[in-house]
């Protein structure tokens, strides 16, 4: 964003209408159809070079039907996965679009049409429609086989809305206040620069969160029905899932992270500030731990998946979502410090905000006490900062979010070669009835711990030597979907 007034318009429009992900074109034929159409159904065009332009019936069309949407067959190569990019983008990509009028191919049969390229050429799937309307309560509340999801209750419990993300974003690009039932945020006390941070943390961390969580259990559903073909089959939809947790541009040259903008590139930038980087989480560079941790359980749950194991592949998605706070976290503790301990200005508070708003629901959901006090000290407006209130409120509820002190670790700071004072990582005990558990001392515990875990070891390694035999037999476990549409990351 530029940080002008029409930088931020132009943002909403893409925001809502969208530009790079499900591209189709609106045509009108000349005659009707001779024959219904189905969904899916090929269909063949011509760009303004004259050459061929594959499509696809993007719904089902009756006989007679004379307006379609020609929905653009993508490809597995990210530069040139779809050529024709139009929606509401400034910079449009009309090299791949249908000429604007010719003839179509469609069941043997040549159609004539015509359509305006630059203002027919739309978007099938927008960061908004994750939340707008009707979608997330039809998708995630009332009209699903595991509704209501539950994540997405802890959201809808504290925002009192399906349309929580949406009405976020739209009131910081409004500069108004939102209507929440909790966590109300006052967007008119920001100038650009705060609601920049706000839009470009939110759309992600509020919108597109959940629509990963989305993809997890609606392979749980199609699962659990005995359905592992349809909207083709859970495991696609599992990776969907991935390929929204990680984006379309994440990682540089030679392996790097350099280049994503969603969750996955969150979580890297996140552990060179907790120096939770590394396999074994005590780095301060490269891949997080989280991320090494979030894709082992990917390739067991598409695993389950494909085997019908729903209930395990349930447990892997619930350990897998519990993860997925973690850096919301760090991010909301670093922010707190920033502004209370080290002056932050407007920038550190909106990100506090924006990191906020996405873990209080589930923070909430745990112990609202807790909740109320990182509200008060992250909201938009706060008087005041203090870290370490906000600090011992999250740490108060990792047991209840599946959370460790591990996996959070400790803000680090490289000009004192130390963690910053007060930000050390906190070290979690396992408490029954009031008594802490020390393991030294129970020998029986300690069998018994060794032994589980003695176990837990054995299979997975098993499982790590089965899934690399497949990969050398060139038919990995874990693989993306070759019907995958990439969506245009936004930051």
């Amino acid at each position: 964003l530029l940080k002008t007034p029409e930088s931020f318009q132009n943002a909403r429009k893409i925001y809502n209408k969208g530009g790079h992900s499900k591209s189709y074109a609106y045509v009108t034929l000349l005659d009707g159809l001779g024959a219904p159409l189905a969904k899916g159904e090929r269909i063949m065009g011509k760009n303004a070079e004259r050459l061929e332009v594959a499509g696809e019936a993007y719904e089902d069309y009756e006989t007679g039907s004379k307006f379609l949407k020609v929905l653009y067959t993508t490809s597995n190569i990210q530069e040139t996965y779809v050529e024709c990019q139009v929606g509401m983008l400034v910079e449009k990509n009309m090299k791949g679009c249908l000429i604007g009028e010719g003839d179509l191919k469609i069941g043997g049969r040549q159609y004539a049409y015509n359509y305006v390229p630059a203002t027919g050429n739309w978007n099938g799937r927008t960061i908004a429609s994750f939340s707008k309307g009707t979608n997330a309560q039809d998708e995630m509340r009332l009209n699903c086989l595991g509704c209501p999801y539950k994540d997405f209750m802890y959201f809808y419990d504290y925002y009192g809305t399906d349309e929580y993300a949406h009405q976020f974003v739209e009131a910081a690009f409004e500069g108004t206040k939102t209507q929440f039932t909790n966590g109300n945020a006052d967007f008119s006390l920001y100038s650009f620069m705060g609601k920049e941070q706000i839009i470009k943390k939110s759309t992600v961390y509020l919108n597109i969160f959940m629509y990963v969580i989305h993809g997890w259990e609606e392979a749980l559903d199609d699962c659990e029905r005995g359905c592992l073909d349809c909207n083709d089959g859970a495991a696609h939809s599992w990776d969907e899932g991935v390929c929204y947790y990680t984006g379309s541009i994440e990682g540089g040259p030679g392996g790097t992270n350099t280049g994503g903008k969603l969750l996955h590139h969150l979580a890297d930038k996140r552990c060179t500030d907790y120096k939770t980087c590394g396999v074994e989480g005590a780095d301060l560079g490269g891949t997080a731990k989280l991320n090494y941790d979030l894709f082992s359980l990917f390739s067991v749950g598409n695993f389950q998946l494909l085997s019908g194991n729903c209930p395990a592949a349930r447990a892997t998605a619930k350990e897998i979502t519990e993860k997925m706070y973690v850096p919301m976290i760090q991010g909301a503790m670093r922010c707190a410090y920033k502004v209370g301990e080290m002056f932050g200005g407007e920038k550190e508070k909106a990100e506090g905000a924006a990191f906020a708003a996405a873990v209080l629901p589930r923070v909430h959901a745990a112990d609202p006490g807790a909740a109320d006090i990182i509200y008060q000290n992250l909201k938009v407006g706060a008087t005041s900062t203090d870290f370490m209130a906000a600090k011992n409120a999250f740490q108060s509820v990792y047991q209840k979010m599946g959370v460790s002190c591990t996996d959070v670790g400790g803000l680090w700071s490289d000009a004192q070669n130390k963690y910053y004072t007060g930000m050390e990582p906190c070290v979690q005990t396992v408490s029954s009835l009031n008594t802490t558990v020390q393991s030294e001392s129970n020998n029986t515990l300690a069998i018994a711990l060794g032994c589980t875990f003695g176990g837990l070891f054995a299979i997975a390694a098993a499982m790590v030597l089965y899934m690399r035999s497949r990969e050398k037999q060139g038919e990995p476990v874990f693989k993306m979907s070759d019907q995958h549409e990439d969506i245009k990351d936004m930051n």
